[in-house]
């Protein structure tokens, strides 16, 4: 995979608005992995893209109504089926991390790069998900060597007790142990 002004070649490119410039200094220097599933344990459909983009109905889903206000967005999803839709630059800060200390770093969007799983912390996740992962890591790792191995965490890992993600489901032994 190639990285181009931040955006990944190979990606589905879908612009969120939800996005800022880092501060000025700031080194890239943190993968944070995440989850998500909207509605929660549901794959598929338009919802993540839709609450990516400040369009997500409140009313069509209970859970809805909690979030639809949120501006949020990560990096990049990937999907069960693999595929990779990326919605910021990687130059950009994304809002996926919210408060977050990463190696007595505060605010890790600032440094970070945050990619959504589409799946659940007890759910485990899709072969093709793991490879897309892999080849996504691998890209950004050699475009941002600053990120290696040891500065790659779960969102749980940096906002604990706050969030759960990506979730026991998730094999970082096993991602860790290609990755390298």
């Amino acid at each position: 995979m190639n990285i181009i002004d931040g955006w990944l070649q190979q990606a589905t490119i879908s612009p969120s608005p939800n996005f800022n410039a880092r501060p000025e200094a700031a080194d890239i220097n943190l993968l944070v992995i995440h989850n998500i599933s909207l509605p929660p344990g549901e794959f598929g459909g338009h919802w993540i893209d839709d609450l990516f983009h400040n369009r997500l109905d409140a009313g069509a889903h209970p859970y809805f109504e909690e979030i639809a206000a949120m501006k949020v967005s990560a990096h990049c999803l990937i999907r069960r089926d693999g595929e990779v839709v990326q919605y910021v630059s990687f130059d950009q800060r994304a809002w996926h991390a919210g408060a977050s200390c990463f190696d007595d770093q505060q605010e890790c969007n600032d440094f970070s790069i945050g990619i959504e799983l589409e799946g659940g912390d007890e759910i485990p996740f899709t072969e093709k998900q793991y490879q897309s992962l892999l080849q996504v890591s691998k890209a950004i790792m050699q475009h941002y060597p600053s990120i290696t191995t040891g500065r790659i965490a779960g969102h749980s890992d940096i906002a604990p007790g706050r969030k759960t993600d990506p979730g026991p489901a998730f094999d970082w032994q096993g991602y860790l142990k290609l990755l390298a």
